[in-house]
This record gives C-alpha cells, structure tokens and sequence, in this order.
C-alpha cells in the first residue's frame, strides 16, 4: 500500500512544539541553541533546533521525544537550570502536550482503537 502524504502541520502546532522545546532547553540551563547542541550526545543540528524553535520545521514524534530526553536527562550547568525533579516534571507535560496535537496523530490513533473495540453488550463465542 502506497504513502499518504501527511498533511502540512498548522502553523499554531508548530510554534506550540517549538515553545515546548524551547521552554525544555531554558529549563535545563542551556541559554543558548548552541550551549545545547554542542553538548556531546545532543541529538540534532543546531540549525534544525533553531527550525524547530521558530516553528519553521515541526520534529518527528521520534525526534521531540529525544531531545525532551536528552534535556531532562542532561542539563547544562547554566544558572537557570531548574531542579531535576522539576526538569523531569516539565519534561512529562511537554510530551503529554504533544499527544494531544493532531500533528502527532495520537488522537487519531486513539479513536480507532476506541472503534475497533467489541461493544461491551457483545459477547464472542468461543470456537472449539
């Protein structure tokens, strides 16, 4: 079965994930796009972070969940670096904020897990 070509993201999901991010990587003490990607181990280019902050490109699920790891896991030691327990917290509601973007296609997938399921009225038969 062929490709479908994904729809565009809307310009309010795309600034909404690029704030998430950015909000992350202020939160783990990295002033700067360059403070983060020249860590060792950061998981993109800097000038894909800065896309991504602007809102000009949207990451994969794959890739925002990788760099929410990647600053919760690995702070800077910048001084507005919050605490690890908030770090962490901060990095739970960022992806829990993203399933529920039509970008991401989670609560598409949500509803067609709901659709599929038998009705609790029916019962199966057993085969024997």
């Amino acid at each position: 079965m062929a490709r479908k070509k994904l729809p565009p993201v809307a310009r309010e999901e795309a600034h909404t994930v690029g704030a998430l991010l950015r909000g992350l990587r202020r939160a783990a003490g990295y002033r700067a796009v360059r403070d983060a990607s020249s860590a060792a181990g950061f998981p993109a280019a800097r000038q894909t972070i800065y896309a991504y902050e602007r809102g000009g490109l949207t990451p994969s699920l794959q890739q925002f969940l990788e760099l929410v790891e990647f600053y919760a896991t690995r702070p800077g030691s910048g001084d507005g670096a919050k605490s690890e327990e908030d770090l962490r917290a901060q990095a739970v509601a960022a992806v829990t904020r993203v399933l529920t973007l039509r970008a991401y296609h989670v609560r598409q997938a949500n509803d067609l897990i709901e659709r599929l399921q038998p009705s609790l009225g029916e019962r199966r038969r057993r085969s024997r």
